[in-house]
């Protein structure tokens, strides 16, 4: 049985119900959660209580990068994300990783990976799908203790843990968020992602007992922008545009910052990044900019800041960062406080809206 429509606080209720269910025995369900929170930040129809379809490759590829940090050895240990003797998720993402490194000679980031090994990558998304589809897709919703199974993200009732690939092909490789997810959960993004990695670093110190509760490298080690390979684009960067901030243009070769900010979308690509000065990078923080500095960014242009991100081995991620920026201002609601610059704040209004920049998959290029 489903609910006619996603109404934001039953919803935030159901998915509370999964941060609290202590007994997982891997991250899976997190990762794929942070992953559908993403998906639906960059696929706010225009239609807010519109279906909206989610492809399982896509997602799979979501998860790849999700693990793509916490498959590192920290200190010399390969934490463990599952109680299980093999943890198919991560084990399918290191083994890729290390390849991809072992031949590249450095560690790329997973969109390099793809591109540089792409028959592997593709063996790797498969395997994951796979096991998204017979183990956390299937069992999300299932709230443990419960007396009645009610799917309230997606159509849950043809999964299982043994799907088939004739089933997969029969439902056109996705599953299909409910009338109003979709928005709904990109609203809740900014409360749920935050959540969901302190259960999952809470499941991961619970499997590594040998952690101590004040290992202060576990979150960046998780989910922390990897500042070292920051290097490279701040080089790139600073070549390009010139040795100022973007925000006040002061003069500036040090910091390189998250436009729309790392702790609400995981995006590192070129598009996404900017030199910033110290005041202003620290002021900013995790706010959202004002709409004017993403616009600023994107207007660099897609055509050169690819060719500049190819030269460096490095993602654009022109497209996701322009439908990340509609999704989040998009689902805002009015009040939420907008950086304008160092120590100026402001709110978003009730008229707000965000334009749509056009993407490569909507102009059909």
């Amino acid at each position: 049985m489903s609910p006619p429509a996603a109404d934001p606080l039953a919803l935030g209720q159901k998915l509370v119900s999964i941060l609290d269910d202590g007994l997982r025995t891997a991250t899976y369900k997190l990762a794929t959660l942070i992953a559908l929170l993403d998906h639906a930040v960059e696929h706010v129809p225009a239609d807010t209580d519109a279906e909206v379809h989610v492809d399982l490759d896509d997602l799979a590829a979501r998860v790849i990068a999700l693990y793509w940090r916490p498959v590192r050895d920290l200190d010399g240990h390969y934490l463990r994300q599952s109680s299980n003797p093999v943890a198919r998720i991560p084990d399918t993402v290191r083994t890729f990783r290390t390849l991809a490194s072992r031949v590249g000679g450095t560690e790329p980031t997973v969109d390099v990976a793809a591109r540089s090994h792409p028959t592997d990558y593709l063996a790797a998304v498969a395997t994951v799908k796979q096991v998204l589809v017979t183990q956390p897709l299937y069992r999300l919703q299932r709230v443990r203790g419960a007396q009645r199974h009610e799917y309230f993200l997606y159509d849950d009732t043809w999964l299982s843990d043994r799907v088939s690939a004739r089933t997969l092909a029969h439902h056109n490789n996705r599953i299909t968020l409910l009338p109003g997810v979709c928005t709904t959960l990109a609203r809740l993004s900014s409360l749920m992602r935050p959540a969901l990695q302190i259960s999952w670093l809470d499941d991961v110190r619970r499997l590594n007992p040998f952690l101590h509760r004040d290992v202060p490298d576990l979150a960046a080690h998780h989910f922390g922008a990897d500042r070292i390979s920051l290097d490279r684009a701040r080089s790139a960067l600073l070549e390009n545009f010139g040795p100022r901030c973007f925000y006040c243009d002061a003069p500036t070769t040090q910091h390189v910052d998250h436009v729309l900010p790392w702790s609400r979308v995981g995006l590192d690509g070129l598009s996404n990044l900017v030199l910033a000065c110290a005041r202003c990078n620290l002021n900013k923080s995790h706010l959202l900019p004002d709409p004017q500095f993403v616009a600023r960014a994107l207007d660099r242009g897609r055509d050169r800041l690819t060719d500049i991100a190819e030269t460096i081995a490095w993602p654009s991620q022109y497209d996701r960062v322009a439908s990340a920026a509609h999704g989040l201002y998009a689902t805002q609601p009015a009040g939420t406080p907008l950086w304008l610059g160092h120590r100026r704040v402001d709110t978003i209004r009730t008229d707000f809206a965000w334009p749509r920049f056009t993407t490569m998959t909507e102009s059909g290029e």
